[in-house]
């Protein structure tokens, strides 16, 4: 970045100055003022003027920490001054013999340090004393540009940086996304796979016999149950794409009028096959009277079946699964899934709904560690709370809350 010039350099100039200006109207007499009483001056001792637009250049204005304008800052000799505010011819008529006399100062150390027999004592006392070489009078402005430039270079290299964390970031996102569908596609696939298995057994059997063993309600069902997953392997699919096209780590809802209890029937008739499979029971408590949600009904399917997994996972063999809801406030309804597995600690209560986090103990069963993340993604997205009591050896209840739908 150059610093504009207003006069030509003079290879005579023993004094450099910076006139830093602005665009406000109510300035431009005043800088008006101090450029001609310069101009003044500059007929009487030569030196240099460049006048720098903070407008047009506000790393200079950085680099020099400017709080105001019109400032008057002498760069060389050193030490560098700076002069602002509204009175600034004031205090330049105060300062300007003394940076006369420091100029043809400087200027004569530097005549001496040039001379070929000027002891070694002198010039080690201009180089140390001022930090310069015997050329500073005539590269002192060009070095202030170079500054600047530097000051340029490392906001550019800061920028690169934040947007490099941004597309890690992104990339982390996209990694879990893909990881949480992952995770939750296993269910419904399962659920398909168990149909299409019982169809092709049953159509297999009628090629030997001739009929069904089967009921017609049963063929129905599985076709059925069989559509439905498919759909939403189908819907979580599109939501990946939706994910991975997008530049926003914000989890993506469409919340609708709800109905908990007939969402909750549609999901337990899919999983009652595990809970049999484990001789499990499901115990509910699901008033009548419950008033609808407003939320994502795909998203809240997500958490019920992820809680559900996990309670049939932790609950052994002819345990109990309790599912309950309660209309806790005008505004919230609250749904609990509670087990009678081994429960957890109470130091893990906030980290089992971090990503990848898995008890010791878990390490060896089946998972990703990522269903309570994605459960709690989904519920605060919807302005709601999860959280989970337990006890150990007594099983765990997970509570979540959803907003009342308003009429």
């Amino acid at each position: 970045m150059q610093v504009s010039s207003e006069q030509p350099t003079s290879t005579e100039a023993k004094l450099q100055l910076l006139l830093f200006v602005d665009e406000r109207p109510s300035s431009r007499q005043q800088i008006q003022q101090i450029h001609r009483y310069l101009k003044q001056l500059q007929t009487e001792y030569p030196f240099e003027l460049q006048i720098v637009n903070v407008g047009e250049q506000p790393y200079l204005a950085e680099h020099f920490r400017l709080v105001a304008t019109p400032a008057l800052i002498k760069i060389y000799p050193e030490p560098r001054q700076t002069l602002a505010g509204s009175n600034l011819i004031e205090q330049l008529n105060e300062w300007w013999l003394r940076w006369l006399q420091s100029a043809e100062t400087q200027a004569n150390l530097v005549a001496l340090a040039e001379t070929p027999t000027q002891p070694k004592t002198l010039e080690n006392l201009n180089n140390s004393g001022n930090g310069h070489n015997g050329n500073s009078n005539a590269t002192a402005i060009r070095s202030v540009a170079d500054s600047v430039e530097v000051i340029r270079l490392s906001d550019e290299v800061f920028r690169l940086k934040r947007e490099q964390e941004r597309l890690l970031e992104q990339l982390q996102f996209k990694d879990r996304i893909i990881a949480m569908v992952a995770h939750d596609l296993r269910n419904p696939l399962t659920a398909v796979s168990i149909a299409v298995e019982t169809l092709e057994a049953q159509f297999l059997l009628f090629n030997k016999k001739g009929n069904f063993s089967a009921s017609p309600a049963l063929l129905t069902h599985l076709f059925k149950q069989a559509r439905s997953q498919a759909k939403i392997i189908d819907r979580m699919i599109a939501g990946l794409l939706q994910v991975t096209r997008g530049s926003s780590a914000d989890l993506q809802i469409q919340p609708q009028k709800l109905n908990l209890i007939e969402l909750y029937q549609d999901v337990e008739a899919h999983m009652l096959d595990r809970a049999f499979t484990k001789s499990q029971s499901i115990q509910t408590d699901l008033p009548n009277d419950l008033p609808a949600v407003y939320a994502d009904r795909e998203r809240v399917r997500q958490v019920l079946i992820n809680l559900l997994d996990n309670a049939m996972k932790y609950t052994p063999e002819g345990g109990t699964i309790r599912i309950s809801c309660l209309h806790r406030t005008t505004q919230k309804v609250q749904v609990s899934v509670c087990d009678t597995g081994p429960g957890i600690p109470e130091e893990n209560y906030d980290r089992i709904f971090e990503e990848r986090f898995r008890l010791k103990r878990d390490e060896a069963k089946d998972g990703y560690g990522i269903g309570l993340a994605l459960c709690q993604r989904i519920i605060r997205a919807h302005y709601g709370q999860i959280w989970v009591d337990s006890a150990s050896n007594s099983g765990s209840c997970f509570h979540f809350t959803l907003p009342v739908h308003s009429l």
